[in-house]
């Protein structure tokens, strides 16, 4: 039993150095604690020569920077909007927040994102969307030339949700970048934070203004508080900016402490049947935020889920997701499933969900042995869990966690 949280394993905490205090002791004598100060003005100008974009726009969550590269996108209510289908709900409920409606594309095995053959199929089927949401799923590039490819020619911009995938890389260029809007999280869990905060990132001008003038209430300059537009409390403090300020110097450090510790579970399941998050080695470097597994097919046990708990069965040789998952629980380790798909939630159940014949993977029903094929990315949902990823884990509860899902297959 573990005697205090000190002892716990995280799935992914914040990582503290020193320098994000002074920043925050800045704003704190100078009184600039709101939404303007030095902080804020550092962080955009950082965060743009960093990702390589022109403008970026702090704000107060990743959500936030959604949003508004929605609403900039020009969606409005009735327009399908073409979203990641794997992914975390706050990629595709900006949408909804305009009145729009998103129909969901699967993903592929390659990166497990955004499936670019999908996406064509998509387009064919929905030749009204004009917008593409791709997230760039714990960490990993999606096939973003390809995706881009195909947004271009069928006349849609791409809003690229990098939430989770700051500091990766594409042909070597930051994610971020690739769309005519990209965002950003600096949420607690993310590898650079702020404890909260996101970033809005655009090559426009006009629309790095827009952005800026809606977060703050779409105020007008006029002497008197004067609203032509609809406007929000979006912009992120300058007390929240210092912490960022203070983390950024430390994204390659942090990126390389996450990649070690892919490479040490990965080397420590080397003899039990599951796989790695998998990314395209000659395209890309992920930032390897979250290390995820999967269990391989002919090693999946009986796992049934509801839409709010689980059984499985116990079987020598076999293991399922959440059987692993309270394997570690049990040595106070933190462990996620999957991002449940976004067309398998209840609150999308009637939206589109587009997906490549023939791409899903053949599986066995648990209880009637009668054949299934599952879409990509609900395989991935049924047979994969995020692990403890924490960038402070020492290497000896790193094992702890190794021997845990290990001692699964027994």
């Amino acid at each position: 039993m573990l005697r205090d949280q000190a002892d716990r394993i995280w799935l992914a905490s914040p990582t503290m150095h020193g320098e994000e205090l002074a920043y925050v002791k800045e704003a704190y004598d100078t009184n600039w604690m709101s939404t303007v100060g030095a902080n804020i003005d550092a962080i955009e100008k950082q965060a743009a020569k960093l990702v390589g974009c022109e403008h970026a726009v702090a704000l107060s969550s990743g959500t936030a920077a959604l949003h508004l590269a929605v609403r900039l996108a020009g969606v409005k209510a009735g327009d399908e909007v073409l979203c990641s289908d794997l992914t975390f709900s706050a990629s595709v409920n900006p949408v909804l927040y305009e009145g729009g409606t998103p129909i969901f594309v699967d993903s592929e095995y390659e990166t497990w994102n955004m499936d670019p053959v999908a996406l064509e199929k998509a387009f064919s089927l929905h030749p009204r969307a004009k917008v593409v949401v791709v997230a760039h799923l714990y960490g990993t590039p999606a096939k973003i030339d390809e995706i881009r490819t195909i947004a271009e020619r069928h006349g849609a911009l791409i809003i690229e949700d990098a939430a989770e995938s700051l500091g990766a890389t594409y042909r070597g260029l930051q994610t971020g970048q690739f769309g005519t809007f990209g965002c950003i999280s600096f949420n607690g869990n993310k590898i650079i934070t702020g404890s909260s905060g996101g970033m809005l990132l655009c090559d426009d001008e006009l629309s790095a203004f827009k952005a800026r003038k809606w977060s703050t209430q779409a105020r007008e300059n006029a002497p008197w508080y004067q609203h032509e537009e609809i406007g929000y409390n979006y912009r992120m403090s300058n007390v929240i900016a210092g912490v960022v300020r203070g983390q950024l110097p430390y994204l390659d450090e942090h990126i390389e402490k996450k990649r070690e510790i892919y490479t040490r579970y990965k080397d420590g399941f080397a003899n039990i049947p599951v796989e790695m998050n998998p990314f395209e080695a000659e395209m890309s470097k992920p930032n390897y935020w979250l290390s995820c597994i999967t269990i391989r097919p002919d090693a999946m046990g009986r796992e049934v889920r509801g839409e709010r708990d689980v059984l499985y069965c116990s079987k020598l040789g076999e293991s399922t997701p959440h059987e692993i998952l309270d394997a570690l629980a049990r040595i106070g380790a933190e462990g996620r499933p999957i991002w449940k798909p976004m067309h398998l939630q209840p609150i999308f159940r009637n939206n589109a969900f587009i997906t490549q014949a023939g791409n899903g993977r053949a599986m066995t029903n648990a209880y009637s042995n009668a054949p299934v094929r599952y879409a990509v990315d609900e395989d991935i949902f049924n047979r994969g869990l995020c692990l403890p990823s924490d960038i402070k884990m020492t290497q000896q509860q790193q094992k702890r966690v190794i021997d845990a899902v290990c001692a699964c297959f027994d």
